[in-house]
Parts: C-alpha cells; sequence; structure tokens
C-alpha cells in the first residue's frame, strides 16, 4: 500500500519553553499531518541525551528524554504553576535549542512537580504498576543515573570499584543515600511515558501511525553498559575490549572513531538474544514502526582496539545475520522494521535485507549523481521507503544551492523540471518522490519548507550545532497542508481509512 509521512524530530516543534516536547504543538502538528493525508510521523530517537546532546549517544536504549515532558500539561496536572514556568530562561532564540539553558532550568521545574507529585495520593497506584512493568531497565537506569549525578556527571568507568563492578553491598548503600533522586528519575520516566503514550494514542486515532528510530549502538557511558556488561565485550575490569566506528575510506584517511562498546553477539545467542528482544519489546511500546540506524551492522561490524587514537586498527567481524531476526520474529508478534541500509552495500547487505524481508531506504539527495546510482528513481523497488534527505543531510534547498552545475543540471534533466527557481526545484523533488514506486515517501518537513543551511538538523563528524533547529510558532499554514494533500492523493498515497 503507498503511503506518505513527514520527518520531523520532537525537539524541533515549535513551544514555549525552549525544545519541543509534549504540548499542545504537537497535537497540532499531528493534525496537520491528518489534514495533509499523511499516514506516518517520522522521529529521531526519544533517549535521555548527555554531552553533544546527540539522540544518537543516549544514557540509555530504554529510556525516555525528560526535556520532552511537557511543563504546560504538569500545570493541567496541578504539579506546576504557570509564573514557575515563565520565571525559567529556557534561551531567547524559538528557532534553536540552547541546550545549555535546558540543562540549567529543566530539572529545576521538573523537581519542583515531583514534590506535589509524591503528595498525589490517586496516582500511586499506576505509578507502582509503571514502576513493576518497566522493572528490567528502570531501577538499573534510575540507580545509574541518581549516582552519576552525585558524581558531577562522571562516567560509570571512573566511578570507584564497588560502584563501577556492582557490588551489591555498595549498591544498597547508593539506594538509601540516594533515594529521593532516584525516585526523581523515575518519576521523569513515569512523566515522559503517560505524556508520550496520550500523544500517540491521539496520532493512533487520527490515523497517523509513529516511525521511530533506534540506534543499532548504545552509548559506553549509558546505564545499558554498566547494569548489562555481559551483552558487550568487556574483560574482567569492565573495560570495553573493542570499540565501534568505521574504516578509512576516501572521506577520513584515519577512519571514523565511535567509541560504542560492541555487543558480544555469542553470549546474546546463547540467551536467546534477551536483552535485544527486551529492547524491541520496548521499543514498540514508543512506536508502531522501528527505523534501525546502521542495519548493516548485523551483518558485518568494524571492531577498533580500546585505546586507540584512531579507526586504522580496526577489523571486520560478523555479525549475527538472520539467526538474530529468526529468533526476533519468533518472540514478537509483528516486526514493522525500516532497515537504514545506506553506505556500504555488499552482497552479504543486500542479501540479509532481502531475507528479512524488511524495506531498505532511497536518498534522492544521494540518487541525483549519475544514471546508474543505487538510489535514483530508476532503481527503487515497490519495498522500499524513498527519502528526499534524512536528518543527516542538508535541507533539499541548501542541496540544490551547494552541488556543482553538472550535478544539479543532471537533477533538473532527470525529473525534467525547467525550473530556475531553487524553491520550485525543490518542490520538484519531493514531487519525484512521491511519483516513485516506493510503498512509504518521508519529506522532512524542512523541504516543505524551503528551508536552508540554518534548518539542517546534524552534520556528521561535526560536534557542536547540531540538534538545535525548531519550527516557527504558527509556522505551518493551510495552504501548505493542502499542497502537500494534493500531491498524496495526486500519486495515491492517502492512507487506507481516510
Amino acid at each position: 500500500m503507498r503511503e506518505s509521512g513527514i520527518l520531523f524530530p520532537i525537539f524541533s516543534l515549535p513551544s514555549k519553553f525552549g525544545v519541543g516536547s509534549f504540548s499542545r504543538e504537537a497535537y497540532e502538528f499531528v493534525d496537520f499531518l491528518e489534514k495533509s493525508g499523511q499516514g506516518f510521523w517520522q522521529i529521531l530517537p526519544v533517549g535521555p541525551t548527555g554531552y553533544g546532546n546527540s539522540p544518537y549517544q543516549p544514557f540509555s536504549a530504554f529510556a525516555g528524554n525528560p526535556y520532552f515532558i511537557s511543563p504546560e500539561v504538569l500545570i493541567e496536572e496541578g504539579l506546576l504553576t504557570w509564573d514557575e514556568c515563565n520565571a525559567c530562561d529556557f534561551g531567547k532564540d524559538e528557532e534553536r535549542v540552547d541546550y545549555g539553558a535546558l540543562y540549567e532550568n529543566r530539572f529545576t521545574l521538573l523537581k519542583k512537580a515531583h514534590v506535589r507529585f509524591k503528595e498525589n495520593k490517586e496516582e500511586q497506584k499506576a505509578y507502582k504498576k509503571f514502576i513493576e512493568k518497566e522493572s528490567f531497565w528502570l531501577n538499573d537506569y534510575a540507580l545509574f543515573k541518581a549516582i552519576k549525578d552525585s558524581k558531577g556527571g562522571a562516567s560509570w568507568l571512573d566511578w570507584e570499584d564497588g560502584l563501577k563492578k556492582r557490588d551489591e553491598k555498595e549498591l544498597e548503600n547508593a539506594k538509601k543515600e540516594l533515594s529521593d533522586e532516584i525516585d526523581f528519575v523515575i518519576f521523569c520516566q513515569y512523566e515522559f511515558d503517560k505524556q508520550w503514550n496520550k500523544l500517540r494514542k491521539y496520532a493512533n486515532d487520527k490515523n497517523v501511525k509513529i516511525i521511530g528510530d533506534l540506534p543499532f549502538y548504545v552509548s559506553l557511558d549509558s546505564s545499558d553498559a554498566w547494569s548489562h556488561p555481559e551483552v558487550f565485550q568487556m574483560d574482567k575490569n569492565l573495560e570495553p575490549k573493542v570499540v565501534a566506528g568505521c574504516p578509512p575510506d576516501a572521506f577520513s584517511a584515519t577512519g571514523q572513531l565511535w567509541g560504542n562498546p560492541i555487543y558480544d553477539w555469542k553470549a546474546l545467542k546463547k540467551s536467546g538474544y534477551d536483552w535485544w528482544v527486551r529492547r524491541m519489546e520496548r521499543n514498540y511500546e514508543f512506536y508502531d514502526v522501528i527505523r534501525i540506524d546502521h542495519f548493516h551492522g548485523f551483518c558485518e561490524y568494524y571492531a577498533i582496539p580500546y585505546g586507540s587514537q584512531t579507526a586504522e586498527k580496526g577489523k571486520h567481524e560478523k555479525g549475527p545475520g538472520m539467526d538474530f531476526f529468526d529468533v526476533l520474529k519468533t518472540k514478537i508478534k509483528e516486526l514493522r522494521i525500516i532497515a537504514e541500509d545506506l553506505g556500504n552495500n555488499t552482497p552479504e547487505n543486500e542479501k540479509l535485507l532481502k531475507d528479512t524481508g524488511f524495506p531498505g531506504m532511497k536518498v534522492l539527495q544521494y540518487g541525483f549523481t549519475s544514471w546508474d546510482s543505487y538510489y535514483v528513481n530508476h532503481r527503487h523497488i515497490n519495498n522500499c521507503v524513498v527519502y528526499t534527505g534524512t536528518h543527516d543531510n542538508t535541507p533539499t534547498r541548501a542541496w540544490v544551492e551547494e552541488i556543482n552545475d553538472g550535478e544539479r543540471d543532471f537533477a533538473r534533466r532527470y525529473i525534467n523540471s525547467l525550473n530556475s527557481d531553487y524553491g520550485q526545484l525543490v518542490w520538484d523533488i519531493i514531487r519525484e518522490a512521491y511519483r516513485s514506486v516506493a510503498d512509504l515517501c518521508i519529506i522532512p518537513l524542512q523541504d516543505y519548507l524551503c528551508k536552508g543551511r540554518e534548518a539542517r538538523i546534524n552534520s556528521p563528524g561535526t560536534a557542536e550545532g547540531n540538534w538545535q533547529w525548531r519550527l516557527k510558532p504558527n509556522f505551518l499554514s493551510d495552504e501548505l497542508s493542502r499542497a502537500i494533500r494534493g500531491l498524496t492523493e495526486l500519486y495515491s498515497r492517502i492512507p487506507k481509512g481516510e
């Protein structure tokens, strides 16, 4: 069935308090999607972020980001007041997230809400039920975060041995000393889940499904690596034996050193991939469809000795392959997955994708380079998802402006566009995505708005200036909605049942 959707991160939503959240504006965006004939809202990972604010380096593969908790909803629940929220400085630029201001003020607000929440007897039954339901990861994460905060954010690898190696007595002492801090972390997760579940249900009721993003790797400084070292290739001192990255290539003479811990696939296989199964189950509590980032890692991964300064000494190792997905399919009834298969498309990678039956990705910005590009329209198949660009690409308006004359001429000839106006050319490229035989078409919101480089979400390989772009309040018009719906109807992508 042919459908379409919009890529738009939660943090990019407009809001009164510095970062997009599960506030009224999120519900208004769902309404916009419905009016525009869109069946999907694709977002980025929603895990709690640390230094660098990357959603692909969260403190937990199971937890939600407290920044997304809506202060307005907490006001409605009687846990905060407008005066308390308005008194906080969350930054002055309504088009950029100020993470420094958020870090300084958001948790102060949430702690005030936590104090009042503890006095609310009516919520305690649901609160206890949530803790019981999410016990596999929640208690470890709350303890991890409380200890980490008590140590000024220090990595668990630098904690004293008793806490680092999870000595039972030391952990019990920490639980007693940090009981209120632990409860605060759990409260944030409870509110996150409650608000997100309500928003997701609203979307589903409007015939809009959520596509979420699951990073292949976890962060080394995460509760996952600390509480489940058996899942990763660690030595007796709980230091990684190897870390993730990619080898030297034409873009980098020394390769890329990502630093994530690497899974111990042999140990995981013996456990029936239990940790991964639980991770997928938790993510299906968040999303209707899961896009797995770096899907090629299941086929082959690059392992670099821990402590290396570059990625030059790494080795390619075999991943679990189809065995992992065979097990996953027996544990989870319906695997709704999009495989991020961009990059090194080897015969082995292509075979794994074909064997799983999952749709891969086709990005038009990569396609308009030559007739034999892997991503150009005439190479598409039904079982794939076509994008103009992703969160890692510059918006298509900027791309059109920055490519060379030969590439721009090729793109124009390919899509039969005579438009000299770059804004019109962007819409012609969007139209080309809609025309694709791909079952699903996803367009970043910035492309519909013809935004330039200022609206780029992420520039891979750079540490600053990412994950910040926000939409200005009241910027989405009925006229834009009608234009999007026109394309959706013309190319038969209206959701079934509408």
